[in-house]
């Protein structure tokens, strides 16, 4: 449901759209539209977006945002994403309520899982 005023929609750059798509379909069920050959959406997922064939990638290092799914398996879910290919940039960690881990996608994207244990 749209909410005035409120995240709705994010976008990323993509080196190569199949192998992003590829990856989160594996990783987390995620269904895709395409809208041409170089942009594909998602939606249904906490917050709709997109990836658009860029040469760049969000890396928060260089001041992108870094958006974190929630696991209630962290353990599973690291090992999924190992398996499809995704590379972990920082692996699991402890912070207050937590802990969590970081990882890029194959277009070079990161982002972070956290579950409040291991």
């Amino acid at each position: 449901m749209n909410e005035n005023e409120k995240l709705n929609y994010v976008e990323f750059p993509a080196k190569n759209l199949s192998a992003t798509k590829q990856f989160f379909s594996a990783v987390f069920n995620w269904q895709f539209v395409d809208y041409g050959p170089e942009y594909t959406s998602f939606s249904n997922q906490g917050l709709d977006g997109g990836f658009y064939q860029a040469e760049l990638c969000n890396i928060p290092e260089n001041g992108g945002a870094l958006l974190v799914f929630y696991s209630s398996d962290i353990q599973a879910t690291l090992q999924k994403i190992k398996s499809q290919n995704g590379k972990i940039i920082r692996p699991i960690f402890d912070f207050p309520g937590g802990c969590r881990f970081h990882f890029s996608e194959p277009s070079g994207n990161e982002f972070a899982v956290w579950s409040e244990s291991q």
